[in-house]
């Protein structure tokens, strides 16, 4: 017999970071999710990953306490952030260039991005991080 599903919630959660303090703790606690349990599991799943790289997963958790979640890959703003080599984006975008990816980068963030994205081909993909990367105040070359 299959599990009955109470709910999801979705968290982002830095890699190799979770612990039961807020937000995730009260997040979880309210909904009588295993907050020690999830805080390891989710460790365990991302130990391979750069420490402190925000990874957006759902937990689907069921009436009988337990859970299973999965994890997407690192937001788009991340990714261009990193191959920019910036801290942050432009404070004006449009007016003001806070730096640069080539088209290149723009696929491979688009390839790593492709199963989380709304896009019927990489083409479609690309020019959403394209787009992405525009309203950060990044110029794309090439």
């Amino acid at each position: 017999m299959a599990k009955k599903i109470a709910g999801q919630l979705k968290l982002q959660v830095p890699s190799g970071s979770a612990n039961p303090s807020p937000p995730i703790g009260p997040a979880l606690g309210q909904r009588g999710i295993n907050i020690m349990e999830f805080c390891k599991a989710f460790n365990a799943a991302t130990q391979e990953m750069e420490k402190g790289m925000p990874i957006p997963c759902v937990i689907t958790y069921y009436q009988d306490k337990s859970f299973t979640f999965a994890m997407k890959q690192p937001p788009v703003s991340f990714l261009l952030k990193k191959h920019a080599k910036l801290k942050s984006g432009s404070k004006t975008p449009g007016k003001e260039t806070a730096g640069s990816v080539t088209s290149a980068q723009v696929r491979e963030i688009a390839e790593a991005k492709m199963k989380d994205l709304n896009a019927a081909d990489i083409d479609g993909a690309m020019a959403m991080v394209a787009g992405s990367a525009r309203s950060m105040g990044l110029e794309v070359k090439g």
